[in-house]
C-alpha cells in the first residue's frame, strides 16, 4: 500500500506549467456514444491547450464543440514516481487565421503527421494533478528528488538536461 505522504496535489498553475514540458497527452472524448481515448501532439498557448489533429479526421469531428478531458503525465516505472495532470474543458476548432498561423509557426503537427492539420482549442475549467515522490522522501515540504520535466533542473524527455543525469535531477 502506498504511503499518503508521497502524494502531493498541484497547484492548477503547476499543473499547465507541468503540462508545457510533454509533447504529447492523451484526449478523452466521446464517439458514437462511446468514450474514445487517443494520443494527440499539443501546446499550452496563452492557457489554452491546443491539441493537434487530422484535418476530416473522426478524432477533429469528435472533439469539435464538446466537453473533453485531456491527461498527459511523466512517470518513472521503475520508481513510480512522476506526475500526472488532468483537464476538464470546452474543445473548439481554432478557425481564426491568425491564430491558426501563430499554431503553425510554433511547430504543432499532429502525432501521425498531416500537412495540414486542424487544431483544437481546449479551455481548462477543471484541472488537477498529482505528484508522487520517491518512497522515503517526506513528500512534500522535505528536500525531495523531482522527475525532469518538473522543476527548474531537467527539461524532461524533449528539453536539454543532461541525458547522463538520468530521469531524476536532485530538487534545489
Amino acid at each position: 500500500m502506498e504511503r499518503e505522504d508521497r502524494v502531493e496535489t498541484l497547484s492548477e498553475a503547476e499543473c499547465l506549467r507541468l503540462l508545457s514540458t510533454v509533447p504529447v497527452g492523451r484526449v478523452v472524448y466521446t464517439e458514437h456514444a462511446l468514450p474514445a481515448v487517443l494520443p494527440v501532439s499539443f501546446e499550452v498557448l496563452d492557457g489554452r491547450l491546443v491539441l493537434a489533429v487530422r484535418r476530416g479526421s473522426a478524432t477533429a469531428r469528435g472533439l469539435d464543440g464538446t466537453v473533453v478531458a485531456f491527461q498527459a503525465d511523466l512517470l518513472d516505472p521503475v520508481t513510480r514516481t512522476g506526475w500526472s495532470v488532468l483537464v476538464h474543458g470546452r474543445a473548439d476548432v481554432v478557425s481564426d487565421p491568425e491564430q491558426v498561423r501563430r499554431v503553425l509557426r510554433s511547430g504543432l503537427r499532429p502525432w501521425v503527421g498531416d500537412p495540414e492539420p486542424l487544431f483544437v482549442a481546449l479551455v481548462p475549467e477543471l484541472v488537477s494533478g498529482r505528484r508522487l515522490f520517491p518512497t522515503g522522501s517526506g513528500g512534500v515540504g522535505r528536500q525531495a528528488r523531482r522527475p525532469m520535466g518538473a522543476g527548474p533542473m531537467g527539461a524532461g524527455p524533449m528539453g536539454a538536461g543532461p541525458i547522463s543525469a538520468g530521469p531524476w535531477a536532485s530538487a534545489p
